[in-house]
């Protein structure tokens, strides 16, 4: 892998208009209009609806985000997996010559380079809007809102490479965001809110990372009645990405060109 093929990944996903649109519009343009809708709403009945602000706005909005974010970094890895081949370009980059593992694997930091910071700049819009708030409320303190923060970039980035090894193993993006949005969106908040989950339910990717959350922003998502130990999440999470991203990079040396 070098460094111009990941620049080729970076430009690859970033010429894509309509991709570009709607991730920015899932993280940033999101954050914005929905603080933005919260103060107009206080602003007209302050007795119905509380000010925009303080650690429990930020445990909320935290959560909402990473919801909103994780659509859009399966977006991005299901057209870094897949793209290529919808496009029928696959082929032209086999008869390069180039090592077919260092194709796929110039795909992930080429979508992180993409992914991450707009999934940073809507999480800063967060953290600024948290401050917002009236007299002595409490807000953030500075050590949660840099652990908050690098969690939810884990997090996008778990989400980005199991879309990632997904698309690139079955090779269609509107499959690996049909299964993935079901997983992330209907599963594992469903998993999260059952009082006896059962045997198994510690498999869940989505349960593994929200365990390795900051205690303070747990208020603002269900967080089940697992007990999960860290060790066991470290070891769910690595799991998953082992299969991801072999199955994806075993898929992209195999496959017919």
């Amino acid at each position: 892998m070098s460094v111009r093929l990941v620049r080729a990944e970076v430009l690859k996903l970033r010429t894509r208009r309509g991709l570009m649109a709607a991730s920015l519009l899932l993280t940033v343009v999101a954050t914005v209009a929905i603080e933005l809708i919260l103060l107009v709403l206080h602003a007209t009945d302050p007795a119905k609806h509380r000010i925009v602000g303080g650690i429990s706005h930020f445990n909320d909005g935290l959560y909402s985000l990473t919801q909103l974010a994780t659509i859009a970094a399966v977006l991005v890895g299901a057209t870094a997996g897949a793209g290529d081949l919808a496009a029928g370009f696959f082929r032209n980059l086999v008869v390069t010559g180039r090592p077919r593992a260092s194709l796929f694997g110039a795909r992930i930091p080429g979508g992180l380079i993409v992914m991450l910071p707009m999934a940073a700049a809507a999480y800063v819009v967060l953290a600024l809007f948290s401050f917002v708030v009236p007299g002595d409320a409490s807000t953030p303190s500075a050590t949660l809102l840099v652990e908050a923060g690098l969690w939810f970039e884990l997090y996008i980035a778990v989400m980005f490479l199991l879309s990632l090894g997904l698309a690139s193993l079955l090779g269609s993006r509107a499959t690996t965001i049909g299964i993935l949005a079901g997983l992330q969106l209907l599963v594992t908040p469903l998993v999260q809110g059952l009082h006896n989950p059962g045997v198994g339910a510690e498999s869940v990717l989505g349960l593994a990372l929200w365990r390795l959350a900051p205690k303070e922003i747990l208020n603002g998502a269900p967080a089940g009645h697992l007990g999960e130990s860290l060790a066991v999440a470290l070891v769910v999470i690595g799991v998953w990405m082992a299969l991801a991203l072999g199955l994806g990079t075993w898929r992209t040396v195999t496959r017919d060109a």
